[in-house]
């Protein structure tokens, strides 16, 4: 199999900035605490998949303190995302590696479904088509493959909407790409979220949720 480069595009977990919207669930540092549980296993997933190079796409800078410890192990290239929404950054991010003469896998840190086993599905699937999509039940995708770029699948997109999913299918019917779909997976941004991450990967809430009232 060609390999595919994965590309994680990762925020650093600084506390009232990341999972905003768990805070009234978990408070502003478990929140974060959890982002970065998230980011960690995300990472690991990406290695295990072993399908090709592993990037750290992050913000706000590569060379904050917080990435020193993740450059120093050498696993993963670890990149600053470039300015402007998250559709330009991404788009920075895999035309960077597709004009490298690599396919390439966009990934969020939000959805542990992202298995390296899934990891490894996607890739296969995206050898035989133009682009492969992992959509998620709030309407949006958590894993973007492509064989070759297009700034429209990145342009005047509403990011956080249920819309995300279907205009990118929208888009690439437009180009007349071949594109493979997964299973809808579930990620990880409202409090609803929590009960169901915490029966499927105990080892991400560990001692981060409320003990309910007896």
């Amino acid at each position: 199999m060609t390999s595919t480069r994965i590309i994680i595009m990762a925020k650093e977990p600084r506390p009232g900035q990341v999972k905003t919207r768990l805070i009234p669930a978990l408070g502003a540092e478990a929140a974060a605490e959890l982002a970065h549980r998230l980011l960690r296993y995300t990472l690991e997933q990406a290695i295990a998949a072993d399908i090709g190079p592993v990037e750290l796409c992050v913000s706000p800078s590569a060379a904050d303190a917080y990435w020193q410890p993740w450059l120093q192990r050498g696993v993963a290239r670890i990149s600053s995302q470039v300015s402007g929404d998250l559709g330009a950054r991404m788009a920075a991010a895999i035309s960077r590696a597709l004009n490298a003469g690599t396919p390439a896998m966009l990934i969020g840190t939000d959805c542990p479904d992202l298995t390296a086993h899934k990891l490894q599905q996607m890739a296969a699937l995206l050898q035989t088509h133009d682009s492969c999509l992992c959509p998620v039940a709030d309407g949006g995708y958590s894993l973007l493959g492509l064989q070759r770029f297009d700034s429209s699948l990145f342009e005047n997109i509403p990011w956080s909407t249920s819309q995300v999913a279907a205009l990118t299918r929208q888009r690439l019917k437009t180009l007349d790409w071949s594109w493979a779909e997964s299973d809808t997976l579930k990620d990880i941004d409202e409090p609803d979220d929590l009960n169901g991450l915490a029966m499927s990967y105990p080892q991400l809430t560990d001692r981060l949720l409320p003990t309910p009232a007896p």
